[in-house]
């Protein structure tokens, strides 16, 4: 029972861990309990391929913190785990891992053989967020871990693909897609990565045929393309160009003649007002091109290469056919100019290549139909986001969706549910396998072999992990899910795709309130990265300072709305936050040991502050006081709790601990004991009080609350097998004691002031010194009569009560509206303060003429900046006050 000086979490957090989990406090009953409130939230589910990273240690502490505080409430709480196939970055890390070790490519194995690797790859490596989530104390229900790729979420999405393509909502067509040459896969306008860069703009004449020493200029950034023009445009209002119309121009390098065509998609007021356009390769080209029935002439291929239709250029890759085009160009005359441009580069998000649009046939789903309701859930406050704001921003993108590509040429992940007839052409959608077109009859028939984008699985989460489509009870008693916590980076990857489909499947929304939270940034607020080499693994940062203090130091700067700046300094204040609460508990359990007390009954083991234990009648005030203000806070930490301020709960937590309990009541307890009478009373209320407070700050620290937990159930009757099982505190009227707390807040302030006294004559701290105490009201009087030998004890001051109106003593004082205190000061102690102050007076005054005399000099004023002279002025106003504080302090000791 003995604790160690130091509380090592490294020794301590591990078993807990794993105890929790084995002992099944986290299960969640299958179905719903009448009487109890529900909860329930599913995880944003990490990417199979990697490690948790700090982001996720916060979003995770949040969650956790959630979840433990609504198991205590006694609410039927689930926290649903699971990861996600993340199919882009999954196939990319199992063919990187078979190249370097094996020298061969997906295409050597097969499709086949390929999923069979990656699925031994998962098994093999995907288990590391695992182990991690539970290593932090992750209150899941471990026996729900869920996985996108599970047989049973992948029969909830044959099943929503199949109703949506039955609806008229999933469609087949070409369409101008975003092509990753890297990953060999379309992608969606989400996961493209727009970045600012320096490029240049290209002019180039393009001959008119027909009309000799007649040429139109067009500007581009992409002069590779132009081998794929199949027209240019002129805006149908533009002057310049009357004598074009109907006109064609012969295509540089190429010879093809080219139509001019009329569209809006020239601006008269942009470059020469002629564009170049190519269907194949650019997304309003391809739109134009729809309405002007061109042909698509694709001149750049999956790879990245240039194809046949490039002619000469065939087989380069696409960076270096620019590089030729631009010089064959020049060779005959055509550029005609070069001039830097600022331009928007699209990226691959995982792979950071450089996408190229491309027209490609894939599968779409039309979005409008599904954005309306969605709109409208949040309109009328079925869904609320936290911040606020961030409603704003899902408006924009929801009322300005386009389709969505669902279909990725990958190998890993969901295959789509279609089948094609090699004979007839028939394409079939089916929830179950098709051996035969149901059009000829033919057995001719292939799978698609696309799969589906990651986010479609990953979008049916809060329903598809819980049994739909089947009706099973934890469908019934979980959805809709009470609340997501998440980044805004998926706000539009994910959450707003879980609304569409969560009311298009479910008829209702999946949860009610989302909570977006912020960054973690580096001290100097800079965004963490691994270019900057700032980011910070929560594994090392767990080892060094714990768990707990980690999850304390995000907490404290979590403020709705904000981002988190964790700093090396906020984690050493946390750890020390720890070690604090760790001594707190060694100081009780010695005293216990010193009275001879082995085990006591205290009286908080309901969700209510009980009464302190009387003493003779009454209540100690210290114990009037800590009840009270342990009401408070944990009616303002529900408060807290409730609206998603973890800053507040955190700071709170570390007010009540640190400042109040730890200053102040270990401390009045010491004395009280140290009196010897009525021991066993004080231990019980202190720790009834202390039970109450780890009770109250488990939901943050559950390492180091199980841990105290543990072994004060040894001294106590009756506690629950685990503090994560114990009732979480409830504010109770019956323990409000505003006039006790305003008496212990009246001698707190008297013995801040007694220190500050004897700080500033600088006495010696150990030794007694001898003091007045004038009360000028009721209360102060009262403490005069009751707590005179705390007040001693406490300033290690003797201080002798004064009546009201009596003279005072000479000596160093000091006043209030309620009381005054004058310390008695021997000859040989008024000597050196007097002389101390002497100096400090004249230092004082000769530093301030030199500033008023700076001050002024108006040469000086009307040069020196205008920040210089205020800092002259706030500094003068500080030499004066302190001025004028030790003028007072050396009249008050007399002659």
């Amino acid at each position: 029972m003995q604790l160690d000086k130091v509380y090592e979490p490294q020794r301590f957090e591990p078993h807990w861990a794993q105890w929790w989990i084995d002992r099944g406090f986290f299960h969640a009953p299958s179905s719903r309990h009448e009487g109890r409130e529900m909860f329930s939230l599913v995880i944003p589910p990490p990417n199979v391929t990697g490690s948790l990273h700090i982001g996720h240690m916060l979003e995770h502490t949040e969650i956790d913190v959630t979840t433990r505080w609504h198991r205590m409430k006694g609410d039927q709480t689930l926290w649903l785990p699971g990861q996600d196939h993340a199919g882009i970055a999954t196939q990319m890390v199992v063919e990187r891992a078979l190249k370097a070790s094996e020298n061969i490519t997906r295409h050597d194995l097969g499709r086949e053989e390929f999923v069979k690797r990656v699925w031994q790859w998962k098994e093999q490596y995907g288990g590391t967020i695992i182990n991690q989530m539970k290593r932090m104390g992750d209150s899941c229900d471990w026996s729900r871990n869920r996985f996108t790729l599970d047989e049973g979420l992948s029969r909830a999405v044959r099943e929503t693909f199949v109703r949506l393509y039955e609806k008229g909502l999933i469609y087949r067509g070409e369409y101008m897609v975003n092509w990753c040459p890297q990953c060999h896969t379309a992608l969606s306008d989400l996961e493209v990565v727009h970045e600012e860069t320096q490029g240049n703009l290209w002019h180039i004449q393009y001959p008119v045929k027909d009309m000799p020493g007649r040429f139109v200029t067009v500007a581009t950034t992409r002069p590779e393309t132009m081998l794929g023009d199949t027209a240019v445009c002129v805006n149908p209002e533009d002057e310049r160009y009357f004598d074009l119309h109907g006109k064609s121009v012969i295509l540089p390098l190429t010879g093809r003649e080219i139509p001019v065509i009329c569209d809006e998609l020239a601006d008269p007021k942009f470059g020469t007002g002629v564009v170049k356009v190519t269907p194949a390769h650019d997304p309003n080209d391809f739109e134009a091109g729809k309405r002007h029935n061109l042909p698509h002439v694709k001149v750049i291929g999956l790879n990245g290469e240039m194809t046949a239709e490039a002619g000469a250029y065939a087989g380069l890759d696409r960076f270096e056919a620019r590089k030729r085009v631009l010089a064959d160009l020049d060779s005959q005359g055509l550029l005609v100019q070069t001039a830097a441009h600022q331009l928007s580069i699209g990226r691959c998000q995982r792979c950071k290549t450089i996408v190229e649009p491309l027209v490609s046939k894939q599968w779409f789903c039309k979005m409008k139909p599904l954005a309306e309701p969605a709109i409208k859930a949040v309109e009328e406050g079925r869904i609320v986001f936290v911040p606020e704001n961030w409603s704003k921003t899902y408006y924009e993108w929801m009322y300005n969706i386009r389709d969505w590509c669902v279909s990725r040429q990958l190998w890993w992940g969901h295959r789509i549910p279609a089948w094609h007839c090699g004979e007839c052409g028939e394409v079939t959608v089916s929830r179950e396998d098709v051996t035969a077109c149901p059009k000829c009859a033919s057995t001719n028939i292939t799978q698609d072999p696309d799969v589906l984008d990651t986010w479609f699985s990953s979008g049916l989460w809060p329903f598809s992990t819980l049994g739909w489509p089947d009706k099973t009870p934890e469908l019934a008693a979980y959805y809709p899910t009470t609340v997501l916590i998440t980044g805004f980076d998926i706000l539009f990857f994910w959450v707003a795709r879980m609304i569409m489909l969560g009311i298009e499947c479910m008829g209702d929304v999946p949860f009610k309130t989302v909570y977006i939270h912020g960054l973690v940034r580096d001290a100097e607020r800079q965004k963490m990265s691994k270019t900057k080499g700032n980011t910070i693994d929560p594994l090392v940062v767990t080892e060094q300072y714990g768990t707990d203090a980690v999850r304390f130091a995000l907490l404290r700067g979590a403020a709705p709305g904000t981002d988190i700046v964790l700093s090396e300094e906020r984690m050493v204040s946390s750890r020390a936050f720890c070690n604090k609460i760790w001594n707190a508990a060694r100081f009780i359990f010695l005293q216990m040991e010193k009275v001879g007390v082995e085990s006591l009954e205290i009286q908080s083991l309901a969700s209510h502050v009980a009464p302190a234990e009387r003493i003779e009648g009454a209540l100690p005030l210290e114990d009037r006081w800590i009840f009270h203000r342990l009401n408070e806070t944990a009616a303002k930490i529900h408060a807290a709790q409730e609206n998603f301020r973890y800053h507040e709960v955190a700071d709170l937590i570390w007010g009540f601990l640190w400042d109040e309990f730890c200053d102040w009541y270990l401390e009045v307890k010491k004395f009280r004991i140290q009196q010897g009478e009525h021991m066993h009373a004080h231990l019980r209320n202190l720790l009834t009080v202390f039970e109450f407070a780890l009770r109250l700050l488990h939901p943050v620290m559950p390492f180091l609350t199980e841990e105290l937990w543990q072994r004060l159930m040894k001294k106590c009757d009756s506690l629950p097998e685990s503090i994560c099982l114990a009732a979480f505190p409830q504010a109770q009227d019956s323990t409000a004691d505003p006039q006790g707390a305003a008496a212990f807040a009246l001698l707190q302030e008297m013995t801040v002031a007694a220190r500050g006294l004897r700080a500033d004559q600088k006495l010696d701290p150990k030794a007694t010194q001898d003091g007045f105490l004038y009360p000028a009201n009721e209360t102060a009087v009262m403490l005069g009569a009751t707590e005179l030998p705390l007040l001693q004890a406490l300033t290690n001051t003797k201080f002798e009560v004064g009546a009201a109106g009596a003279e005072k003593a000479a000596g160093a004082s000091r006043a209030t509206n309620d009381f005054e205190m004058v310390l008695k000061l021997s000859g040989a102690q008024v000597d050196a303060v007097r002389g101390r102050l002497v100096k400090e007076i004249e230092q004082l005054q000769k530093v301030i003429q030199n500033s008023q005399k700076q001050l002024g000099s108006e040469a000086f004023v009307a040069k020196a900046p205008a920040h210089v002279i205020d800092g002259i002025r706030s500094k003068l106003a500080d030499y004066e006050a302190q001025l004028a504080k030790s003028q007072a302090a050396l009249t008050d000791l007399g002659a």
